[in-house]
């Protein structure tokens, strides 16, 4: 198993890579990096903020299709893109073929997405245990099913799948349902480097990028799994060959990460070494987006407080100003309490580098009874699937 830990001597050196524009259909990105969909993260206010960083694809939270089709009021408030969004790119989660059609559909028929994923790779339980995410590839019948009438519904607008490695070791789909959606006509596959079984855990297999990258040659092939850094991205591609990479929990804290990955992909030498002030800054932008996303300043400020421990990982900021900060409740006591910092106190080091967001431990996936025991899917398997798509937001 490969890691960004592991030794690079057999790869080409990082200097003489030449990573180009990124093609997705029609779309062209000239970083070739997508913002990974993250529940209750990636809405419109930090996506707003990683695009004022850097450039590639910034993409929606999970939306649950039927939440979607029956125009629930959260899941319509979720699908609604900025202005200043130029590429609206909206992640869905479903396990029926019809109701993901329907979604896809109206997200074309309503102009209201430039790009579409589906998502085969949540391994949080309330989704697997009802043959969601990481677990439906399994069944690689409804997996193409699903695919094949996506791609159908999406016409013009390019449909992408992303995925994890299987559920646990013993059942990788990765390379199986790979192909059925190279074949179905998706425009871009992404792989976690991971199964559901191992969560967070532990580091990303960047070898079974690669093998998907070589059994796979007329669709790109992206990675994802422990880039922390823009380093990390040019040295997964430099492994594996993929065609670019999607960042999730290494931008947690950290929206200037997308530009430096702009920087390296783009062959300039600038990395991003924030000192406090410059954290204050990027956390206040944030909390200002919240607010204007949600129309709350109650809400924003909620929501906010879950960031502080990202923004202000290694740097000397004390348990109890922490504390108070992950309970303000409006912005001028934000406001507040960050004046209270020193904001001429310089980048530390390594301290607020490498791995952020919980990891967790391997842990046996939750599924339905029976999953594993064929990968054909029967009668009341699927009246029973359906029940799973009732949530706004899947993850």
């Amino acid at each position: 198993m490969t890691s960004p830990t592991s030794a690079y001597d057999q790869r080409a050196p990082i200097d003489q890579l030449a990573v180009g524009p990124l093609s997705i259909g029609p779309l062209t990105l000239d970083v070739p990096v997508v913002l990974a969909p993250m529940a209750g993260i990636t809405n419109t206010a930090y996506r707003r903020l990683c695009r004022e960083y850097g450039a590639g694809l910034f993409v929606s939270e999970m939306i649950t299709s039927r939440a979607l089709v029956e125009r629930n009021t959260e899941t319509m408030r979720l699908i609604t893109h900025h202005e200043s969004e130029t590429t609206r790119s909206i992640q869905l989660y479903g396990v029926d073929p019809k109701t993901v059609s329907e979604a896809v559909t109206m997200l074309v028929a309503e102009d209201r997405a430039d790009h579409i994923d589906l998502n085969f790779g949540c391994p949080v339980p309330k989704v697997t245990r009802k043959g969601g995410g990481a677990a439906l590839p399994w069944k690689i019948g409804l997996f193409r099913q699903i695919v094949e009438a996506a791609v159908t519904a999406a016409g013009p607008i390019p449909l992408t799948v992303k995925m994890r490695k299987g559920i646990d070791a013993d059942h990788l789909t990765y390379i199986e349902a790979g192909k059925a959606a190279a074949g179905a006509g998706v425009a871009s596959i992404a792989l976690h480097g991971r199964t559901a079984a191992e969560f967070y855990s532990g580091h990303a297999d960047w070898s079974a990028i690669e093998k998907l990258k070589n059994a796979i040659s007329d669709v790109p092939v992206l990675g994802n799994g422990d880039i922390w850094s823009a380093d990390d991205a040019l040295r997964m591609v430099s492994e594996t060959g993929c065609d670019g990479v999607v960042v999730g929990r290494g931008c947690l804290g950290r929206p200037w990460l997308f530009g430096d990955l702009a920087a390296a992909f783009r062959g300039q030498e600038l990395k991003a070494e924030p000192g406090l002030g410059q954290v204050i800054n990027a956390f206040r932008r944030h909390a200002e987006l919240l607010t204007e996303y949600f129309d709350s300043e109650d809400r924003a400020c909620r929501d906010i407080r879950k960031h502080v421990a990202w923004y202000f990982k290694g740097y000397p900021v004390g348990g109890d100003l922490r504390a108070s900060l992950a309970m303000v409740q409006s912005l001028a006591q934000l406001d507040d309490l960050l004046g209270t910092l020193d904001a001429s106190l310089p980048y530390p080091g390594s301290d607020v580098e490498g791995p952020r967001g919980r990891a967790g431990t391997p842990k046996k996936p939750s599924l339905p009874e029976h999953w594993l025991e064929s990968q054909d899917l029967f009668g009341a398997e699927r009246l029973n699937l359906t029940e799973g798509e009732g949530d706004t937001s899947g993850g």
